[in-house]
């Protein structure tokens, strides 16, 4: 065969060179080496600092600058970007979360917030309200440079739970649109952590508020005709889809529900940095504790999984609270479910039992105060 034959030139080039046309040849054997180690694991998601607090998000009044001066003034080492409620529509839970939300608009209705077809005066009015809490947050960081700080939006069912598909329904009959809005929901969050950590430079952490999750687990919620209940939504569902969304947002993920018997071990199962609970209620103190409960508590301990611990009234007391009595609370919790109370550091997040929209501007204050305070009692728990 000429040295010149193209053929033979191509057969030399892939190793060939000694093959006839026509001809085959078995395979090379190939040695490949498989490493009987398991692959590394992933580490924990640093957290915050111990001996903090922080607040749960909503705050009274109006102003955004007042509010955003307060928590960075009282919580300096973990402010939470707030809410202010009572400006209205679109500065609620479910419309502020419903301004992050892609490719998917809401408007309000007299019965609730339902989809539309297109955005419209209520959804501009909630982008422009977050608009200027980042504005107003953003210049408060500023002058204190948090390592850490905080935003809240509603988690994926109570959003669906609270939200109208256009007949009336709530958007949690359909489960294609639940999945539809988690995915929408988790397309903004990123880009809402995204903007939100360029703007102060902390590592933001997001919190879910999830109040509506029990009763959309119990199957309590009424249809759109009152003479029914939403069907109950099966526990593993449910977590399903919470890990699903947790796990695509880049950031330490927080899910809070101040119901009065919160799904603890599912909240921690489905890949929260840390749940949320109101610790003041009858459930979880004195003689009216439930033992599950607690059980659920210390099992999520165990596992390493810290608790945002409402224990600050949200509304004014009967009397002061004194910090030797919240922090009293806690040791109690620890003492009762056989953990250290110098673990609690790391174990609790002081913060108010639920939202401080109800309460006026000196107890909201002071409650923020106080959890700070608090988290300072808990890293020394001798003093």
């Amino acid at each position: 065969m000429s040295s010149e034959d193209p053929l033979a030139a191509a057969l030399a080039a892939a190793g060939l060179g000694d093959v006839r046309p026509g001809e085959t040849r078995p395979p090379e054997p190939r040695i490949e080496v498989v490493s009987d180690e398991p692959d590394e694991p992933t580490g924990p998601r640093e957290l915050w600092p111990e001996g903090i607090g922080t607040g749960v998000g909503s705050l009274p009044g109006t102003d955004p600058r007042e509010a955003s001066a307060l928590v960075t003034g009282e919580t300096p080492e973990f402010p939470a970007l707030p809410e202010l409620p009572g400006r209205g529509v679109g500065a609620d839970l479910i419309g502020r979360t419903a301004g992050l939300l892609v490719d998917l608009a809401v408007e309000v209705v007299p019965t609730a917030w339902r989809v539309t077809a297109r955005p419209g005066r209520d959804l501009r009015r909630s982008r422009d309200l977050m608009a200027a809490d980042l504005d107003a947050f953003d210049d408060a960081c500023d002058r204190i440079r948090p390592d850490w700080v905080k935003v809240q939006v509603a988690g994926p069912w109570t959003l669906a739970a609270s939200v109208e598909l256009a007949s009336g329904h709530r958007v949690l009959t359909d489960r294609g649109a639940v999945r539809e809005f988690t995915a929408s929901l988790g397309e903004g969050l990123r880009a809402h952590v995204a903007e939100v950590a360029e703007r102060t430079g902390a590592t933001v952490v997001v919190q879910l508020d999830e109040p509506g999750l029990p009763a959309v687990l119990a199957g309590s919620l009424p249809t759109a005709s009152g003479y029914g209940t939403v069907r109950t939504v099966p526990a593993p569902d449910a977590e399903d889809l919470l890990r699903e969304l947790i796990g695509g947002i880049d950031a330490p993920v927080v899910v809070h529900c101040c119901a009065d018997r919160p799904p603890i071990r599912l909240l921690a199962a489905a890949g929260a940095a840390a749940v949320g609970i109101d610790a003041t209620r009858p459930t979880f103190t004195g003689a009216t504790a439930e033992a599950r409960l607690l059980d659920a508590i210390g099992e999520t301990w165990d596992e390493g999984v810290p608790l945002l611990l409402g224990l600050l009234p949200g509304t004014a007391p009967a009397r002061e609270p004194v910090v030797g009595d919240l922090a009293r609370a806690g040791y109690d919790l620890a003492d009762r479910l056989g953990f250290d109370r110098r673990r609690l550091a790391r174990l609790a997040v002081p913060t108010p039992a639920c939202g401080l929209a109800g309460a006026s501007p000196t107890g909201a204050r002071r409650a923020l105060a106080l959890s700070r305070e608090l988290g300072r009692a808990f890293a020394d728990p001798d003093e």
